[in-house]
């Protein structure tokens, strides 16, 4: 989930939700936290030679929601494209912004571990972290970014997903903020 951007008075306020527990004190289990993954847009994105099918968060909700509450069974792979050689279609979610800026997410409300990938404008990989389930420390992108990418922990690793790399974004995401 994506802390909030902006002004020093910005980060306060979100400091002092922390402090007071979270998103007003709403349930881990309330459903208004949770993305309907069925209902949200989908497309395939390339890193390497990994395909990977995503959620497409598009809207504010949809980008603070994220992958919270989102089971380790939810995100495992798909047969893929190659399925007789083994092939298989990872699963995550692809966070859509309107600009390039500095991103930080944190895992409130994340129940799984998650990998994270920020991508600039032109497709490649600014900053990867592992982050633990519930984690309340921000993940900063620490260079700008327009997209993030959390896949299932552990997994940018296990690929040899790293800084540098570039992730072909189709041009039906793309247009999705212009």
């Amino acid at each position: 989930m994506p802390a909030p951007h902006g002004s020093p008075v910005a980060w306060a306020v979100w400091a002092l939700v922390l402090a007071l527990g979270g998103c007003a004190g709403r349930s881990g289990t309330d459903p208004a936290l949770r993305n309907d993954l069925d209902a949200m847009q989908k497309g395939t994105i390339r890193i390497n030679d990994q395909s990977f099918e995503v959620w497409l968060a598009l809207t504010h909700d949809e980008r603070e929601r994220g992958l919270m509450q989102v089971t380790a069974e939810q995100l495992a792979p798909i047969a893929g494209p190659r399925e007789e050689a083994g092939g298989k279609t990872e699963r995550g979610m692809l966070f859509v912004f309107p600009e390039e800026r500095t991103l930080g997410f944190w895992m409130y409300n994340t129940i799984t571990a998650l990998d994270i990938a920020y991508i600039d404008a032109a497709g490649r990989i600014v900053k990867t972290y592992t982050m633990a389930p519930l984690e309340t420390r921000v993940y900063p992108s620490i260079e700008p970014a327009q997209f993030a990418l959390e896949v299932r922990g552990g997994l940018l690793a296990e690929l040899g997903v790293e800084p540098g790399q570039h992730v072909e974004i189709p041009e039906s995401i793309l247009k999705t903020q212009r």
